[in-house]
């Protein structure tokens, strides 16, 4: 939005970025580095509540970073199926269907290209000929190439193969429009405060406490976490919630940090009887769709094959760190769990309270799709070229075989994708749940926007950087449409 919308020099934007700038800084532009920058001064890290079915021990990164998340992550761009769309319509998100939505995709500034030759590793190439082996799945060359489908093959990736520098919002957006004179930048500048009459109440990091004035909106862009966050600190929220902390409501709304939406995945982890050759993208670099019910239009299981050992939560219970490992993770691309977000106590400094309540949607949807995953994945171990690279499995190890033995092993060791979203979400202005209206606006505050995955209705079936982006895109075309009248 930045840099679409300050490309009119009439328009003067400010960047509000709670942390520093990824300008020239390698641990942050090398996209191989993502993993370091977990649980780092460049991550908030926010934990989560106790879980009743799922892993209580999960955090949640958050980039603190010019660039938000996509500065941080693995950058998989996929772009979302039609079917995805047609569910935000359906939940009264008018104007976001697939062919409304196609154009922003097609001008999206970042260099997004399936994982280049020189870094496909021989382990993820084996392991892409096996899929298709195993489960009969056609092998693609370019996931976005084609309609969303069954599939598997090296992922789309938002990076430049020749350096390995990522293009991530920031490298693609922002790196280039810095001399901009009407586009100010503030880093390490953290926003706690809103009142769209006044203006948003920010501290630097010398400490000073500032407001800042927009002449014409606000946006907030400080994803699923931190824009109910902020929300609710500025007494936008459920009023019974915020009375009881007393905080002044501004306007009761009763569906900010409600509808708290994740990817979450399980693991299989399997000792490698040889060495991993080095070559990567990002250490996840291919993956798996698979479509369980014949009559379903979209792929409901995923896979990333991870070649590294990824032990974060198998070690906790006592399994062992191979020397040479590497996994494949079941994920639920459309999870019916549902949680919420709510604040501690009316403190800034506090972080909020995380409850994604994994795996208690009543049909137990979620649970099975895990164990049904493991399933899969022990068929695809044991298909040549891959299964050559398998020393032995460790996780949940060989003698685990019921569907109840998979089940608590799967929700014991799941992690998350790190795709928070639906805190704020987009609706009909009749859904009292509803935060925002199909432009995107706060509802009754017309001045002020929110434009990231917490407006998401339900989630995509793919990683969502892709679909935040194109938010953004439009985003700055509403903005644009009302400046111009």
């Amino acid at each position: 939005m930045a840099s679409r919308l300050s490309a009119n020099p009439d328009i003067q934007v400010c960047v509000v970025e709670g942390g520093p700038s990824d300008v020239g800084d390698p641990r942050v532009l090398q996209l191989r580095n993502w993993i370091n920058l977990l649980e780092t001064s460049f991550d908030y890290d926010y934990p989560i509540v106790p879980q009743e079915r799922g892993n209580s021990y999960v955090r949640h990164s958050r980039a603190r970073v010019l660039g938000g998340c996509s500065s941080h992550n693995t950058m998989i761009s996929f772009l979302p199926p039609p079917e995805d769309f047609a569910d935000w319509v359906a939940a009264g998100a008018t104007g976001w269907s697939y062919d409304e939505m196609r154009p922003y995709w097609e001008r999206l500034a970042v260099n997004i290209t399936p994982v280049a030759e020189k870094d496909r590793n021989p382990l993820t190439a084996d392991f892409v000929e096996a899929c298709h082996g195993a489960l009969g799945v056609p092998v693609y060359e370019d996931f976005n190439a084609q309609p969303f489908a069954d599939g598997t093959g090296f992922f789309p990736v938002g990076y430049h193969p020749e350096t390995g520098v990522r293009s991530s919002a920031s490298v693609a957006y922002l790196h280039p429009y810095l001399d901009r004179p009407n586009l100010t930048i503030l880093t390490e500048t953290w926003a706690y405060h809103l009142d769209p009459e006044r203006g948003v109440t920010v501290r630097g990091a010398d400490g000073e406490v500032t407001l800042i004035t927009a002449r014409q909106e606000y946006v907030l862009s400080a994803g699923a976490i931190d824009t109910p966050r902020l929300l609710l600190l500025s007494g936008f929220g459920p009023a019974g919630d915020l009375a009881k902390l007393g905080i002044e409501v501004r306007a009761d709304l009763p569906g900010v940090g409600e509808n708290l939406l994740d990817h979450p995945e399980s693991l299989i982890l399997w000792e490698s009887s040889k060495p991993i050759p080095p070559m990567s993208a990002m250490d996840s670099d291919a993956g798996l769709f698979v479509r369980r019910d014949a009559e379903a239009g979209r792929p409901d299981l995923m896979f990333h094959l991870y070649q590294i050992p990824f032990t974060l939560h198998t070690e906790r219970l006592g399994y062992d760190v191979p020397r040479w490992g590497f996994g494949m993770t079941p994920n639920i691309p459309r999870p019916k769990s549902t949680g919420r977000l709510w604040l501690a106590d009316s403190d800034p400094e506090t972080k909020p309270l995380l409850d994604f309540r994994y795996f208690t949607d009543p049909d137990g949807y979620d649970e099975k799709t895990i164990v049904d995953g493991l399933r899969l994945a022990r068929e695809v171990a044991a298909t040549e070229p891959f299964a050559s690279w398998i020393e032995r499995e460790i996780a949940p190890g060989p003698e685990l075989r019921s569907d109840e033995e998979l089940s608590a092993y799967g929700r014991s060791v799941h992690h998350t994708v790190f795709h928070p979203a639906g805190t704020c979400k987009m609706g009909a202005a009749d859904d009292l749940m509803s935060v925002v209206d199909p432009d995107l606006r706060l509802k009754g505050f017309p001045n002020v926007r929110i434009a990231d995955a917490s407006v998401f209705p339900t989630m995509p079936s793919v990683n969502p950087m892709v679909t935040v982006l194109m938010i953004g895109e439009r985003a700055a075309d509403l903005i644009m449409e009302k400046t111009a009248e």
